[in-house]
Formats: C-alpha cells, structure tokens, sequence
C-alpha cells in the first residue's frame, strides 16, 4: 500500500473496547510498544477489527506532537512515545524530525522551525511523541 502518511506501523489488536459512538482499539506494535485508535464502530465493524488481527497504523507526521521533559506531566493524550532524536531537516517554515523508538522502530513529526529551535531538537536528544487516538488510521488487507 502506498500512503502519504510517513508513519506506518505492522501492529497487531489486542484489544477492542466498544462505546456507545466510537471504540477504542488497543494495538501491540513491533517492539512492543502499544499505540491506542479511537475510531467509528462502523469502522471496527467493516475493518473486521477484533484481538489477534494483524493491521498497520498510520500517523501522519503533522499530527505527532514533541515534547521534552513529559515525563515530569500527565497528559490526556492516550499515545505517547519516549525516544532519541536520529534527525533533523529544517525548512523554511517547518522541520522534519526522526526519532527512533524502543524496539527500533522510527517515527518522524514535523514541526515549525520555531519549535524545533525552542526544544533544542538535535540528533541525540530525548523527546517524547504525543498522538491523539483519534488521529491513529487503521488499515487492513482484504
């Protein structure tokens, strides 16, 4: 499958929670990191997600959010990535940043120049991803 999405994940489910409106899927990655969708129960439904099904999970790279010292806090968002800076492409207006996770899988955000300038990001450096459940896409094959 091509994407635009610059982060794709191999997860596997493990665990599916229903509500009302949306259901919260739980996901093991490569590595053992767990990353949470929140997505439509229709979506569950027509992607026949259920424990044990293999998928990818993609994140677009604008809707990682960078954090340093986020160990010190507790945030709402429900996906949050400890890891080292491997790169940094500044541009004119944003920057591409790589960090590679526990596992050694490798996750890019893009941020503005002014946020990459005030985290100091610099291959080396620990930050921390943060990404909403509802910005985590599913897809599986057919």
């Amino acid at each position: 499958m091509l994407t635009s999405a610059r982060n794709v994940f191999p997860v596997t489910v493990t665990a599916v929670h229903g509500g009302a409106v949306n259901d919260e899927i739980v996901l093991s990655m490569e590595g053992g990191q767990e990353v949470v969708a929140s997505i439509t129960q229709a979506s569950t439904k027509r992607l026949g997600l259920a424990a044990g099904k293999k998928a990818l999970a993609l994140i677009k790279a604008s809707f990682v959010i960078l954090l340093e010292e986020a160990d010190d806090w507790l945030l709402s968002t429900r996906n949050q990535f400890s890891g080292t800076v491997t790169a940094v492409r500044p541009g004119a207006v944003n920057t591409e940043v790589d960090m590679e996770l526990p596992g050694g899988q490798t996750l890019c955000a893009i941020v503005t120049v002014a946020s990459a300038e005030k985290l100091h990001l610099a291959p080396g450096s620990r930050v921390t991803a943060a990404v909403k459940a509802s910005s985590v896409i599913l897809a599986v094959q057919k």
